[in-house]
């Protein structure tokens, strides 16, 4: 039997509720020093914001927004098990929830010089996981940047730092290189070879096109993500417009689900997590395209080797094609053998 690279999924990715103070607090039991924090909160339409080491603590740049990168008293540090949080009401507004998606990558950075343009890298090639800082070659022009994963990565969120106007640009393994989508809407995929020119990214690198939402004169940062047994997984699945939805196999049970319908552009990036939401039904939902605060909807169940579609609508609507991107709570079977269970 082929077992699970990853028997501690919660070394590497972990989410972390807190509750607000309004003024300043450290935010622990993460398990690690996280590189990338996403943090939201759920009672109150406060903005995304996400902050990660290679741009430095106080840099943040919000997911449902094409805002130029910011500093803001958010995340004021990553710290060994968890993080800081300063008096932004959007990080730690006074009795306000917040969610908080923690990943690990290297908690350091190196220098890549695999593609055209050098870039700036933290990466964790155990978990799939690396933050790429580059400086585009800009518009007309195509190039190539090191991610450092050792493998190809199956999904990859850019962003300009320095322009307000420049989408979150989101390359997808089941679209492949000729298409997009973009964080910060609803959107359907779109065709666009401008955006990864045409060219599915490699063990050492991924390429940038002509267009300027992936390589202006601007500085980007990346998010690179390789699928990797028993932790992460990238996939699509098609929709029945039934309360018996389909089954998506994920060989671990999920403890973060982002799903979105990229047939019809009128439904956003729906994020489930195992903490919000700690027994089925998954009814508790955030969208990253959006400020709103949680939504309720019994949208899915999540399940020890999967997740499992539950009601007819934006992640179950039609006939649609939905890409997911989902990260482990437990490895189906770990490698000593011990099966997880259903919740």
């Amino acid at each position: 039997m082929a077992f699970t690279e990853i028997d501690r999924p919660d070394l590497y990715f972990n989410t972390v509720l807190y509750t607000g103070n309004g003024s300043t607090q450290s935010i622990t039991g993460v398990g690690f020093q996280p590189d990338w924090v996403w943090l939201k909160a759920r009672n109150h339409a406060y903005s995304h914001q996400l902050f990660d080491v290679v741009r430095g603590a106080t840099k943040l740049l919000t997911s449902e927004a094409t805002d130029a990168e910011q500093t803001l008293s958010g995340v004021t540090s990553f710290d060994s098990d968890g993080f800081t949080v300063g008096s932004d009401a959007g990080s730690n507004g006074s009795a306000k929830t917040f969610a908080s998606w923690n990943w690990l990558a290297s908690n350091t950075t190196a220098s890549n010089t695999d593609g055209s343009i050098t870039s700036t890298v933290s990466a964790n090639t155990t978990s799939g996981f690396s933050i790429v800082s580059y400086t585009g070659t800009g518009v007309g022009t195509s190039a190539t940047i090191g991610h450092s994963l050792g493998v190809a990565p199956s999904m990859i969120i850019v962003k300009s730092r320095d322009s307000t106007g420049r989408g979150w640009i989101v390359y997808h393994k089941s679209l492949g290189a000729t298409k997009k989508l973009e964080l910060q809407t609803a959107n359907a995929e779109a065709t666009d070879s401008g955006a990864w020119n045409n060219t599915a990214p490699t063990s050492t690198v991924f390429s940038v096109g002509t267009g300027g939402d992936t390589n202006t004169t601007d500085n980007f940062i990346a998010y690179c993500f390789a699928e990797k047994k028993g932790f992460s997984k990238f996939g699509s699945y098609t929709s029945n417009n039934s309360s018996n939805g389909p089954f998506i196999y994920c060989g671990f049970k999920p403890a973060f689900l982002i799903i979105k319908n990229i047939t019809t552009g009128s439904t956003g990036w729906e994020m489930y997590d195992n903490k919000r939401t700690p027994n089925n039904v998954a009814n508790l939902l955030l969208r990253a395209n959006t400020s709103d605060a949680d939504v309720s909807s019994d949208r899915l169940d999540i399940l020890s080797n999967g997740f499992k579609l539950r009601q007819v609508g934006d992640t179950n609507y039609a006939s649609d094609v939905m890409i997911y991107m989902a990260f482990a709570e437990n490895p189906f079977v770990t490698s000593t053998g011990i099966p997880t269970t259903a919740r």
